[in-house]
């Protein structure tokens, strides 16, 4: 039988605070956590809110870091960002303080450059095949559907 260890209160305390320490975490991921070490209900309750009065936790900064971090290295839209973060339970009020973050400028800019990249990935297609293969790429990473389009429009008819 495997034998897991268990944890006192202050050992748990610690490890999850350098667990949040290292990155950004969001309050579902922590309470994960501490399941998957085996703590009870109580435990899990006065560890959260060690951490949320110590500043370890805190939903605003980990929305606005997720949204910048998966804008910038991934290229997600508006959507995509709103849609992982409503996966972890992050509140509509801090979604939309989170995707404030993405500032105009960069991110129609981001937009143009990610559909010309996927545009010459598809060289060889007929116009329809072209549209319909972008959009879906475009929508799939999470950008507005009317951009999308108006994007699209833009490269096929530019040809």
């Amino acid at each position: 039988m495997l034998k897991r260890k268990a944890y006192t209160l202050t050992e748990a305390t610690r490890k999850i605070e350098h667990y949040c320490a290292y990155q950004e975490r969001c309050h579902q991921e922590v309470v994960q956590k501490l399941r998957e070490m085996h703590m009870i209900p109580e435990a899990i309750d006065q560890i959260m809110g060690h951490l949320i009065s110590e500043n370890y936790l805190n939903e605003e900064r980990f929305a606005r870091s997720f949204a910048r971090g998966k804008f910038r290295i991934k290229s997600w839209g508006r959507n995509r960002i709103s849609l992982e973060l409503k996966k972890r339970n992050i509140s509509p009020t801090i979604i939309n303080i989170a995707l404030r973050e993405l500032e105009e400028p960069a991110y129609s800019d981001t937009l143009e450059s990610l559909a010309k990249k996927r545009f010459k990935q598809l060289k060889g297609l007929n116009p329809w095949q072209q549209k319909k293969k972008l959009g879906d790429y475009l929508l799939y990473r999470g950008w507005e559907s009317d951009l999308v389009y108006e994007q699209i429009n833009r490269l096929v008819n530019k040809k």
